[in-house]
């Protein structure tokens, strides 16, 4: 069977927009309602180009890489969910967009979230990927035996950029294939996301939202205890987060489906993009 092939670059116009204090990369393709996609770690815009493939003959999509990630600016402090929600929400706004679907995978989740659930009349529908939302109940057996190992690592000050700065293709390699069990993913994409995580700088920006985290579960768990989620959302599920992410939308929303996204690794935009795709379409069009 041919692979899916990814959105040819010269179909997508890349920007540097400047929101909330920092210039983001963005990617922009396609033409239709607005469809903003959150990516997570180690990724960057690029990990969309099938998704973008088979979306943009019927929606704008719109791509940035996360404040710290890629392309973008790698300022100090500004990592937590509610500040990239805002990041998300200040570029929509530049592009003069006032309603988009959004979608997120891994660090690309809690910010998406976050915006749903405080800017219900701009998020008109969301889709959330493989992570979970701070502590809320519902990820109680996924984290049974601890959260992965690289959380700790990542949230210690200094360290991983001591450690891995000269050793990062071979790192970004481990969490592509067996740091998750996922099938690897294509040339293309490895390369560019080794290249986005090469550098202290990088790995220090990248660490960061792992170090913001108690930050994010904080506002997160504040945000819930005041305010439901009402916005339509679909929570996929893969190897090796499974349902704890909708578990725990269900405690907190109005309007939650969740699904197992069949024989995927936890890079489903690349490991399953067609069942994906097919996800993605009919919910987005209802």
């Amino acid at each position: 069977m041919t692979a899916p092939r990814p959105l040819p670059l010269e179909d997508v116009t890349l920007r540097r927009v400047p929101v909330n204090g920092v210039t983001l990369n963005v990617a922009l393709a396609g033409s239709g309602p607005a469809v903003l996609l959150l990516h997570g770690f180690p990724h960057t815009w690029e990990l969309w180009r099938v998704v973008m493939a088979g979306l943009a003959d019927r929606y704008t999509l719109i791509a940035p890489d996360l404040r710290g990630l890629g392309a973008s600016d790698k300022p100090e402090s500004g990592y937590d969910a509610a500040t990239l929600a805002e990041d998300a929400e200040a570029l929509l706004g530049e592009l003069g967009v006032t309603s988009a679907a959004v979608v997120g995978i891994d660090a690309g989740t809690p910010p998406a979230f976050f915006l749903a659930l405080s800017r219900p009349a701009l998020v008109r529908r969301l889709v959330v990927m493989e992570s979970l939302l701070g502590r809320l109940p519902g990820a109680e057996d996924f984290l049974a035996g601890g959260p992965p190992w690289w959380f700790g690592f990542h949230a210690v000050p200094g360290l991983g950029e001591t450690v891995l700065e000269g050793h990062e293709d071979a790192y970004v390699d481990w969490f592509l294939s067996q740091g998750t069990l996922g099938e690897g993913v294509p040339d293309w994409a490895r390369e560019a996301f080794v290249r986005a995580y090469t550098g202290r700088e990088s790995l220090r920006a990248a660490f960061a939202h792992y170090r913001a985290l108690p930050e994010s579960a904080a506002r997160i768990a504040e945000a819930v205890a005041t305010t439901r989620l009402t916005v339509p959302a679909l929570a996929l599920g893969a190897h090796p987060v499974g349902r704890a992410l909708e578990h725990q939308l269900r405690g907190c929303a109005d309007d939650v489906r969740g699904e197992l996204v069949e024989d995927s690794g936890h890079i489903i935009p690349l490991h399953q993009p067609e069942a994906l795709l097919g996800r993605l379409r009919t919910f987005l069009a209802e």
